[in-house]
Formats: structure tokens, sequence, C-alpha cells
């Protein structure tokens, strides 16, 4: 899972959280004891952030992709979508963080189709797809969506190709790394 810590954005002309705090339930911020599938204590869902002025940093470091690529729709701001979108500053996979209580809503579309689409346009960098429901990640694929099962900090995703009479098919496998 992503540590939003890890990244320091900003927003794109225009953007702005207003009253979507859906980060503020996908995600663990050990700094307000916050843990993923929960609101934080502090949250205000659908009116913003309690204690906005005085939030930890780790919680101003971050911005979702919706905020800070302007290229994204509308129909991809957190509070409509119903996940959250962002990039592993160190694997650059997609991480799609989607709020527990829809755990189904990135196979609908315009979700799904567009999550395949970035799945295929990832492959030619070995960059993937990964939709986390809490701590359980399925890496969506060209060809078909791969369940990981539980996906913590020390995991790793590897995949390799192999070729089969109908042509390449990406193996993935999660990996512990210790």
């Amino acid at each position: 899972m992503l540590d939003p810590a890890q990244i320091v954005s900003t927003p794109a002309p225009g953007r702005a959280c207003g009253a979507c705090t859906l980060c503020c339930k996908v995600y663990d911020v050990p700094a307000v004891e916050s843990v993923a599938g929960e609101w934080c204590r502090h949250a205000k869902p659908g009116r913003g952030c309690g204690i906005h002025e005085t939030r930890p940093g780790h919680c101003r470091a971050f911005f979702c992709l919706w905020m800070t690529e302007a290229w994204l729709g509308p129909e991809w701001k957190p509070d409509k979508a119903k996940m959250v979108l962002s990039l592993d500053p160190t694997t650059r996979f997609l991480h799609v963080q989607v709020d527990p209580s829809q755990p189904s809503v990135w196979r609908r579309e315009p979700y799904y189709g567009q999550l395949k689409r970035w799945a295929v346009a990832s492959l030619a960098q070995r960059r993937h797809v990964l939709v986390f429901v809490n701590y359980s990640a399925t890496v969506v694929l060209p060809d078909r969506d791969e369940p990981l099962g539980v996906f913590l900090p020390g995991d790793r995703l590897f995949s390799r190709e192999r070729m089969t009479p109908n042509g390449v098919v990406i193996e993935v496998e999660k990996r512990a790394v210790t």
C-alpha cells in the first residue's frame, strides 16, 4: 500500500479537494492513528478535514492524481469515483485505493475500461495498475485481473512475460521482500 508521506506534489490549476475527504478513509495515516478502511477521526465526510489548518505533514504533502493531473476528468475526482488514484514513488505503479464501502466500483464504466487502457499502456515501462480494497490487491492486466491477496508495505510485485500459443502472457507474483 502506498505511503502518502513519500509523495510531494502540487495541485493542478483550478483543482481543489473541496469537500472530498476519501484519502482520509483509504490510507493508513499513523500520525493521526487512522487505519485504511476507516474514516480518520478528524475527517468530516462531505465537508473536509476538521483539523485542516493543523493537519500533519503526512497529510499536507499528499495530493491524489486527480488533484495534480488536469487531464483526469471530473469523473475521477475521488468523492465521485469512490477511489483515489496515485503513483507509487518507487515503482511508478498506478495505485487505485477503492472505498471499501463500494469494493466493486472500479469494475464499473467508465473506470474499468480506462484502467484496462492504462494497464496496456504501462506494460512497455514494466509498470502495473494495482487496485486496493484496504490491504487486498488486484493487478489489472490487459487480458485479466489477477488477485494478489493482502499486499503489505514489505511486499513487492514481480512480473514476467511468457510466450504462449495465443501470444505473450504476463505472469505476476507477490513476494515479501526482507
